[in-house]
């Protein structure tokens, strides 16, 4: 019930107070709860960076439709795509399982095969977009972990991709920036914070059949 709780509890902040950080501890729990996100096929196929530059933050701040958060929040986190999954990727991952769970390597190219041959199905787009999903599972991992800890979160598309990710050199490292993550905490000014939380009710929402 405490899930519950802290998703109620938390919204989409506006206004952060840039006197408070966000410990390195916290930091760390909620990079761990990125961390085991679920990832189809256990791929991970995305980054995520953490800006800690506060000149490459302001940087960033025109670039995504000029929204404070990007510089006022404690600490702010790129969430990046692979824009291909490779055969190689593929490889790497069996052999960092087959490493983890003390299995013989041979054991897990059966299943090797199976994950290259359903990539292998879809065309350069719709892995671009299913990469994307991916590192949306870990971005609500994040968020989750943020409201467990009562530490407020912005989740933002909002801004020019392409533009950030000139900015940040991700097109040669086979990266581009999906999703942005503002972490810290409420300004007692922030207006957003008394507002009512509307969502669908659980029987719009859901349908049995």
């Amino acid at each position: 019930m405490q899930l519950l709780e802290s998703l109620k509890w938390r919204y989409a902040v506006k206004k952060y107070d840039t006197s408070k950080k966000v410990s390195q501890q916290n930091v760390g729990f909620i990079k761990e709860a990125v961390q085991l996100a679920a990832s189809s096929y256990g791929l991970q196929p995305y980054k995520v960076l953490d800006i800690k530059s506060p000149t490459l933050r302001e940087k960033l701040k025109p670039l995504s439709w000029n929204q404070a958060q990007i510089t006022e929040a404690s600490h702010l986190f790129v969430f990046c795509n692979a824009i291909a999954v490779t055969d190689e990727d593929v490889e790497d991952s069996i052999k960092f399982r087959a490493k983890i769970r003390e299995i013989e390597i041979d054991k897990l190219v059966g299943y090797g095969d199976f994950v290259k041959g359903k990539l292998h199905k879809k065309s350069t787009e719709e892995l671009f977009h299913w990469s994307a999903k991916q590192a949306y599972i870990g971005l609500a991992n994040a968020m989750n972990a943020c409201a467990e800890l009562k530490i407020d979160c912005s989740p933002l598309e909002g801004f020019e991709a392409s533009e950030v990710n000139e900015l940040l050199g991700l097109q040669e490292r086979g990266l581009n920036a999906c999703v942005m993550l503002a972490v810290g905490y409420r300004h007692a000014d922030d207006a957003t914070q008394n507002l009512k939380k509307f969502r669908k009710s659980i029987d719009t929402m859901f349908e049995e059949i």
